[in-house]
């Protein structure tokens, strides 16, 4: 996967974090409370040794305060916070206080444990702080105390296209990065969006979870074993990223459910199900037909179908109970990613209306084999 991505990636205009612009907007908002002058452009150090410098959207001095705003460019990835104006407001703190953060509008607070923050702080995490005090440090000339209050315009309407409010982070968006800068179609944020939720739901004593494909496979699974929504993984494609995290981070049951294309790739080999990985294989899934006893003119048949629903179609027409089968080979591609004893693995397969068509018992993940459903 990782080698796809980076191919797909190398010819595209990589962008800067909300981590990466709160500590430039702090920077500046601090050089300008020291100095009373904004600089035109400013620079800051990112974890990796690189300086990009960026200039300022808004600048803004009153009372013991001064505020700088950078507008978040993520570059050719269709990042939900690209055109973000990302704030922070820096104003003195009492003596002995050192950096200290605070939530500003558009800005989340944390309210579950499982976070890389404990509940009540802003969401603003560990290598931003790290890398907004550093830039600060910069600037401060031995000054040492001051609260940064971090903003983004819009903040709590974005939110509601991340997953904060499943993860228990209220109130707006998250500062997030780790390295500062945005990869195109990395999809970074997407998987450690999947391991904050197993965090999430380890932190609140769960020992369940289920990971889905899609919105009608994740509220299907969901009414079929009545989960609360803190057990609920959008895992989307990555469901090797899901399950290479539940090895050190195990919980006891974990279902995985999907719809019928993306079950199908998974049956056959592939642990990251997107459609630029490759197509499901007909002449495969027909070969799957076959083995569970399809005749010859059902299998020609499903080896020439349109789609794989429509191979599904045929089969349920013949009576052919095609998705239990490719449940169980989706079983055994998941369960060798596992292979944990302590770890049982279900495997819940649905059409596009959200009926189930095939599954699997939970089934110890160090298995050779699923226990039929």
């Amino acid at each position: 996967m990782e080698a796809a991505i980076e191919e797909e990636s190398k010819n595209l205009r990589r962008g800067w974090t909300t981590g990466t612009c709160a500590a430039a907007a702090s920077k500046a908002a601090c050089l300008a409370l020291i100095t009373g002058e904004f600089p035109a452009l400013v620079d800051v150090t990112l974890p990796g040794g690189q300086r990009p410098a960026f200039a300022l959207a808004i600048e803004e001095k009153g009372s013991g305060f001064a505020k700088a705003g950078i507008v978040k460019d993520a570059g050719d990835d269709p990042d939900v916070t690209h055109g973000a104006l990302i704030m922070s407001t820096v104003r003195r703190g009492p003596p002995g206080t050192g950096i200290t953060f605070k939530a500003g509008p558009g800005v989340g607070t944390v309210t579950r444990l499982g976070l890389p923050l404990p509940p009540g702080e802003p969401s603003i995490n560990p290598v931003p702080r790290k890398m907004i005090a550093q830039a600060i440090s910069e600037v401060c000339h031995g000054e040492e105390d001051f609260e940064v209050e971090i903003s983004v315009a819009d903040g709590e309407k974005i939110a509601e296209r991340t997953l904060n409010g499943r993860l228990g982070i209220l109130g707006g968006i998250s500062i997030l990065g780790t390295t500062g800068i945005v990869i195109p179609f990395s999809c970074a944020s997407w998987i450690h969006s999947i391991w904050r939720g197993i965090d999430v739901a380890r932190a609140a004593g769960l020992d369940h979870i289920s990971g889905a494909t899609g919105n009608t496979s994740e509220k299907a699974a969901q009414a079929h074993h009545v989960l609360s929504e803190i057990a609920l993984i959008d895992m989307g494609d990555f469901v090797g990223g899901m399950l290479k995290y539940l090895r050190s981070h195990p919980v006891p049951k974990v279902t995985i459910a999907g719809g019928l294309a993306k079950m199908t790739k998974l049956a056959q080999g592939m642990l990251d199900v997107h459609s630029k990985r490759g197509l499901a294989d007909l002449e495969a899934l027909a070969k799957v037909a076959a083995e569970a006893g399809a005749s010859a003119d059902l299998v020609a048949r499903i080896a020439a179908a349109n789609t794989v629903s429509h191979a599904f179609q045929l089969a349920g027409e013949s009576g052919l109970a095609l998705g239990d089968r490719i449940a169980a080979l989706a079983w055994k591609t998941a369960a060798k990613a596992l292979h944990d004893p302590d770890i049982a693995l279900e495997i819940l397969v649905f059409d596009r209306q959200g009926q189930l068509l095939g599954r699997t018992e939970f089934t110890p993940s160090d298995h050779s084999e699923p226990l039929s459903a």
